[in-house]
């Protein structure tokens, strides 16, 4: 998957909205994306509006059939997270509530706000390897590739078989290090570790090494 970035004032670089539309779309459409296979086995945030090419998200104030911009898209993130952040007032090193904080302004593509929270559940529990696998794919979608591969190496020294970190290192060392053969050591591991992966998944994962493999 392509990943470009546009240069922010400040030197740092995030996704152009209209690429981080398309990167939803293809996350809905394939799977093969940082975070989202294997998203069934993490802790969930609340339902968040999804980006939709089709329709407007109530309340985001679009017209038509807009897709809501990303001050939108944090408008609505920090709606969402409220409840959960004013429980963290009086829990403020709840790991979990972190978590689901930085889950739900992932969702919403606030990439730089969902670091923070993911990085502030590692400092409450440094074993939190779902927080630790999300850390990773914000910090890829950032423009951090070496951070998101280093989260990932310390979640894979934390659970040698987990298989988020496994599908999500060998997306990252595919597309951004192009490297085809440490993508498919790392979906192969997946595979021999996780016998019991539902079909599905190990379609997905399999379908994987095979395209890795023709590259």
């Amino acid at each position: 998957m392509p990943k470009e970035a546009v240069e922010q004032a400040t030197g740092g670089s995030v996704w152009q909205a209209k690429q981080v539309y398309t990167m939803a779309a293809v996350c809905l459409l394939v799977g093969l994306a940082i975070g989202y296979l294997f998203r069934g086995s993490q802790s969930t945030a609340p339902p968040v509006p999804e980006v939709s090419r089709s329709r407007p998200v109530a309340g985001a104030g679009t017209t038509g059939g807009q897709m809501p911009s990303l001050e939108q898209m944090k408008q609505m993130a920090d709606k969402k997270a409220e409840p959960l952040l004013a429980k963290l007032k009086s829990d403020p090193n709840n790991s979990g509530l972190l978590l689901q904080v930085g889950n739900i302004y992932k969702a919403t593509h606030q990439f730089t706000d969902a670091v923070s929270y993911y990085s502030q559940a590692l400092k409450a529990d440094s074993k939190n390897v779902p927080a630790r696998n999300e850390l990773a794919s914000c910090l890829y979608y950032t423009g951090d590739v070496e951070g998101a591969l280093a989260q990932l190496e310390q979640s894979l020294k934390d659970d040698p078989k987990n298989a988020d970190a496994l599908f999500n290192l060998g997306v990252i060392k595919l597309d951004a290090k192009k490297d085809a053969q440490g993508a498919v050591s790392a979906w192969q591991q997946l595979l021999k570790s996780n016998p019991a992966l539902d079909a599905r998944k190990k379609a997905e994962v399999q379908k994987a090494i095979a395209d890795a493999s023709k590259s």
